[in-house]
């Protein structure tokens, strides 16, 4: 086993004040190489979290006829936690593997123990698990596991899964997965490792995304498609909300998995709308839908709703990205204000830093400011007297938001206007996405007064999408609903005020 601590990383593609990442979760099983196939799709998927990494493979053993466990994870980035290469080729031995990127939003960030892939023995063998989103009820059920006797290792909401597993009275693993999934709430998409299984699952909303592929005769399991890509493995399916995905060795001869269902019933699934939003990358596939033509029509519906026009034939607009989350968003937005009859063209303004480690936080203004520098900096030739469109996914805090409009201020732009590909974010997630406290949102700030939020962030104008046009722009081909609790406050399910905890470090 492997424990490093590493400083905290300032991550790549994430920008002060935007709503962290969840997790990423992925797994495969039936491949001589599953270590070094986990790596890579941890790779894809490290936008995904960026606290820590870790890996779990299931080897058989001849000699005890049994299976073991090897588990190597660590505080720091993908490349950081698995920097030398024989860990993947001599240490985590086997053709199952299980692998996990970290940014918690329950279970403090600091607890080395909470590193995932989580890992126990119990009765029936070997269990490990990796889980995206959050429970919004293992507060209580932690609770009541501790006054029955149980003890905690962790602080994470992960660990009620694995001890009501052990109490099932089920006699073998998928079906004490099965009860244990029945008794928590909230957002989870899960992959559990067992000495001869792999086993993938959904909650009945299907708020985290989880998709299965196959790369020869192995089976994949991943956050998001991207994570195949990088592997060469084809796209099959989604695991299903409220769906127990089970892969053996039959499937790997035969092609066919074994499927269960939850015992919950929900009337509609309820999938993260800040995925297509922001969270997963342009190039996946996510709840069945490629997410960069979900955010092109996210550009298109904002430049109807808040088109960019000049008031002199002799301006002319240009439109630039906050990179990096909203670059093809922003090639929607442009291509329908021209169609609306308003010249504007897409423009390279803003260059990210994509080599930028850790910046420490000061509390002097001026080396908060440099801090947005060292991130970004602006393309002057590209901005100077002209009227200047930014397109950005979100804007939480607000704080550097109002920076990089300082900087392109400075740049020479004669004008400039903000335009939102989502509404204004007012309410926190108890799903697994990680927002500031309200009190710190900027609509909360100014009561929802987008022409006040305008004038603190300096631009000439301010323009959001609805939350009328948002649900319009996404997918609902196949009867796909979504949750948008961040913005209009209204939430799937009952969230407890000790399950509505974000973050505790215990």
């Amino acid at each position: 086993m492997h424990m490093t601590h590493t400083p905290e990383q300032d991550p790549d593609g994430q920008s002060e004040g935007k709503p962290r990442d969840h997790c990423g979760v992925f797994g495969i099983f039936g491949h001589p190489q599953a270590a070094l196939l986990t790596y890579y799709g941890l790779l894809a998927l490290q936008h995904r979290g960026q606290e820590a990494a870790g890996i779990v493979t299931s080897e058989h053993d001849p000699v005890k006829t049994r299976a073991r466990l090897h588990l190597y994870k660590g505080f720091g980035l993908v490349n950081d936690v698995f920097s030398d290469d024989s860990i993947l080729v001599e240490e985590l031995k086997g053709d199952m593997a299980i692998g996990h990127n970290r940014y918690s939003t329950t279970g403090s960030a600091d607890n080395q123990l909470n590193i995932q892939p989580l890992t126990v023995n119990y009765r029936n063998g070997n269990v490990a698990i990796a889980h995206n989103g959050n429970l919004t009820n293992f507060q209580e059920i932690r609770t009541q596991l501790q006054e029955d006797g149980t003890i905690f290792q962790t602080t994470s909401d992960t660990e009620v899964i694995l001890h009501l597993m052990a109490r099932s009275k089920e006699r073998d693993v998928v079906h004490q997965v099965i009860e244990a999934l029945n008794q928590v709430d909230g957002a989870f998409s899960l992959t559990i490792l067992t000495d001869d299984l792999l086993i993938a699952a959904r909650d009945p909303y299907g708020f985290r995304p989880l998709a299965v592929g196959r790369l020869g005769d192995a089976y994949v399991v991943a956050s998001e498609t991207c994570a195949f890509d990088i592997i060469n493995a084809q796209y099959l399916c989604d695991v299903e909300p409220g769906e127990v995905l089970v892969f053996d060795r039959e499937a790997l001869r035969t092609g066919e998995t074994k499927s269960f269902h939850l015992q919950k019933k929900v009337h509609e699934t309820r999938h993260c709308i800040f995925e297509y939003i922001y969270f997963s990358r342009p190039d996946s596939t996510v709840f069945g839908e490629s997410v960069d033509r979900v955010r092109r029509k996210l550009g298109k519906a904002l430049a109807i709703e808040q088109p960019a026009r000049t008031s002199s034939s002799d301006d002319r607009i240009v439109v630039i990205n906050v990179p990096d989350s909203s670059n093809t968003a922003t090639l929607g937005y442009v291509s329908e204000n021209n169609k609306l009859g308003n010249d504007s063209k897409y423009e390279i303004g803003l260059i990210r830093s994509h080599y930028v480690g850790r910046t420490f936080i000061q509390p002097v203004q001026g080396v908060r400011e440099m801090k947005v520098r060292a991130k970004f900096n602006t393309v002057k030739s590209a901005l100077k007297d002209k009227i200047v469109v930014i397109v950005d996914d979100s804007i939480v805090r607000g704080t550097t938001s109002k920076q990089l409009i300082r900087l392109i201020r400075e740049a020479g732009a004669k004008e400039i206007h903000f335009r939102v590909t989502s509404p204004p974010v007012r309410h926190p997630c108890h799903y697994g996405m990680d927002f500031p406290s309200p009190e710190e949102l900027i609509a909360n700030r100014f009561q929802g007064d987008i022409d006040a939020i305008r004038k603190e962030l300096g631009v000439d104008s301010l323009g959001y999408l609805s939350l009328d046009k948002l649900l319009a722009s996404v997918p609902h081909d196949r009867g796909q609903s979504y949750c948008t609790a961040c913005f209009s406050g209204v939430y799937p399910t009952e969230v407890s005020r000790q399950g509505a905890k974000n973050d505790n470090d215990e």
